[in-house]
């Protein structure tokens, strides 16, 4: 018993040590920042790990080896990746633009399966409470999203203030509502957000008028539309021009 328990230490340990330095010598990057290739090297390398550890008896090289094979693997596509930008794609992909002047890329949202939920929860993390203030927002191949908002929407120090996107989306201009300072959604894919209308106080033919006040027949025929605390409507088309 005494001997099984130090040998499963001493395993733990060198694999502890063997994949600190594996992972070390792969580089410094935040663990947010891997790339798809680069975390899928390094759940290999922690499975193998786990697996050297619970079979006793197979022998710790076997453990050892494949670790140091994937990180020279690792390495060498690195390699040619600094040189290659064609190489850099295929391994890491490609950023995606999300959102451009104001207006939200759809399709590209449906080809990175990035739905709105997702989208506004990353906007609030970088402080942006209203699409219509962007000027660029960058889905990165780690999955994090890269937000630049407008000029005049950073000087003010206020990102519900609009823009010029937000003008032409929000005309006629409606009565201000009350209610709390970050925009609510009230159509999104198509469906109408009811519970965000009755928090306004408005209803469907509320909402219905005021968009075919901007040339909009249907609710399906929105991707997203929002309504800030000034009562001011941004939307965003299922097939925006």
């Amino acid at each position: 018993m005494t001997v099984h328990l130090a040998s499963l230490i001493l395993r733990t340990v060198l694999m502890y040590i063997t994949a600190f330095v594996v992972m070390r010598i792969m580089g410094k990057r935040e663990i947010g920042e891997l790339s798809i290739f680069d975390l899928v090297i390094s759940v290999m390398i922690a499975e193998i790990a786990v697996f050297a550890i619970e079979d006793m008896k197979r022998p710790l090289y076997e453990g050892i080896v494949p670790m140091i094979t994937l990180l020279l693997i690792q390495m060498a596509i690195a390699k040619v990746s600094l040189h290659s930008r064609g190489v850099r794609s295929l391994f890491d992909g490609k950023p995606s633009v999300i959102i451009q002047d104001g207006r939200i890329n759809r399709e590209e949202m449906r080809r990175q399966r990035y739905n709105l939920d997702d989208l506004l929860m990353q906007l609030r993390a970088n402080n942006i409470d209203n699409v219509a203030d962007v000027e660029f927002a960058v889905l990165e191949t780690s999955g994090q999203l890269s937000v630049m908002p407008k000029k005049e929407a950073a000087r003010s120090g206020r990102y519900e203030q609009g823009s010029a996107a937000a003008e032409r989306a929000s005309k006629p201009v409606v009565p201000r509502i009350r209610y709390e300072e970050i925009p609510l959604s009230l159509i999104m894919d198509g469906k109408v957000q009811d519970r965000n209308l009755e928090q306004i106080g408005k209803t469907r033919f509320w909402l219905k008028n005021q968009i075919q006040a901007r040339g909009v027949k249907e609710f399906k025929e929105i991707f997203f539309c929002s309504i800030d605390h000034q009562g001011k409507l941004y939307i965003n088309l299922m097939q925006d021009p």
